[in-house]
């Protein structure tokens, strides 16, 4: 009797350890949760991403709008990929790409999207060409049919350079400035900011004694002859003396920065010097 109650007590235990264990079984498959963003039964992954220029024309950034996604392959439709969560790429020049980005979860789940790009290099922006007023110095020269050569080029910052007829370098007239360097000549021109120009002018000086003459483009207005160091964003010094009658080409480069007005300012030291025609270009 006894041995039978014994039976029958090993085989209840047996089998409420078999319950036990399945309902340990199911619990474990009821709150096993799945990796974040790998329900591919209630959330497969969908790809999608916007696409923006981060720089200049050449380099474009890619935000990825995807979702239920754990992993990024990017093609960027130039050879170049990547697998970070944004894209970003350099292109090496002009035309039409197919960006295109593949978004998968742990379950292998996957989802493809692709956006098609145009790299065009922006047209340059128009430039103000600025106007030099009694460029070569010559008389009756500004626009209403006035002018002795000089009175663009006047200021009260000193006294203005004089006139002569020979040697020249183009015209019947050239501006002289004496060996004493008293004499200055200043005009203000309107620019764009941020542009790049050439100023070109010609040059000569006597063959002794030693002297120069500089022209300097200046940011801005010039009040204070003190300050014209400060205010240079270009200059030239010429030095050549090899040939009081032959004049020498210069052509300075510089860029206005954020100024809407430059000066030519041009001063000499020494030796008389003499300059002729004037010209302003936007550089290439």
């Amino acid at each position: 009797m006894i041995q039978n109650c014994k039976k029958i007590l090993n085989k209840g235990f047996a089998f409420l350890s078999a319950i036990i264990l399945v309902a340990s079984i199911n619990s474990c498959e009821q709150f096993e949760l799945p990796e974040a963003g790998s329900m591919a039964d209630l959330t497969p992954p969908s790809a999608n991403f916007s696409a923006s220029l981060n720089g200049d024309y050449l380099t474009y950034k890619f935000d990825n709008l995807s979702i239920s996604a754990t992993d990024y392959i990017w093609d960027y439709g130039d050879g170049n990929t990547s697998t970070d969560f944004n894209g970003a790429n350099v292109y090496d020049g002009e035309g039409t790409y197919t960006v295109t980005l593949t978004a998968s979860d742990k379950l292998g789940v996957s989802s493809t999207y692709s956006s098609t790009i145009t790299v065009v290099k922006p047209p340059k922006p128009v430039v103000l060409l600025p106007t030099i007023l009694e460029a070569g110095f010559e008389d009756y020269d500004l626009p209403d049919g006035t002018g002795d050569g000089r009175d663009s080029w006047r200021t009260s910052l000193g006294e203005i350079m004089q006139i002569t007829s020979s040697p020249v370098y183009e015209g019947s007239q050239a501006a002289k400035f004496p060996s004493d360097g008293t004499r200055i000549a200043y005009q203000e021109l309107e620019v764009s900011p941020n542009a790049d120009y050439v100023l070109t002018y010609y040059y000569t000086i006597k063959t002794s004694p030693v002297g120069s003459i500089t022209v300097s483009v200046l940011g801005g207005a010039l009040t204070d002859r003190a300050n014209a160091a400060s205010q240079t964003i270009a200059s030239f010094k010429g030095t050549d003396q090899t040939d009081d009658s032959t004049y020498v080409q210069v052509d300075l480069p510089f860029n206005s920065g954020n100024n809407t007005i430059v000066s030519i300012y041009v001063t000499n030291e020494g030796a008389e010097s003499r300059l002729d025609s004037f010209s302003i270009r936007v550089a290439d």
